[in-house]
């Protein structure tokens, strides 16, 4: 995973508030965060979770996904399970270590994925996959 991005995080968060004509407080009341701790994330001197960029993100009406990128969580976009990552950062039922596990995991597959035969992704069925067998 890529460092923690907290200073270009901040400037971008403080960016986005502007755009949407919000003022501190008011971001800060509708992501239910606090002031303070809102204007820290702004200054990099704070890394926020995953599940406070989501509360930030809803509420300034732009995807997480996208702060997730800007913090270094996600890199940018692919064709390779953007939208699975995702997931794993917005479910509230695991912890912050369990997700970073989960896409260490998928990262690792994917990088052992592109070395095999096949199309990237490792879409290719296993030969003991049942779904890969003849049907004869």
């Amino acid at each position: 995973m890529a460092a923690l991005n907290v200073g270009s995080l901040g400037e971008y968060i403080r960016e986005q508030r502007r755009n949407a004509q919000y003022s501190l407080r008011q971001l800060a009341d509708a992501a239910g965060v606090s002031n303070p701790y809102l204007s820290q994330i702004e200054r990099g001197l704070r890394k926020p979770s995953a599940e406070i960029l989501q509360q930030i993100a809803k509420a300034l009406r732009i995807s997480a996904e996208t702060l997730y990128v800007q913090a270094g969580i996600l890199e940018e976009r692919d064709e390779r399970g953007p939208g699975l990552r995702a997931a794993i950062l917005a479910d509230p039922l695991i912890s912050e270590r369990q997700k970073q596990a989960l896409l260490a995991v998928y990262e690792a597959f994917l990088k052992e994925n592109q070395g095999a035969d096949g199309p990237p992704g490792g879409s290719a069925a296993h030969p003991t996959d049942p779904a890969g067998a003849d049907p004869a």
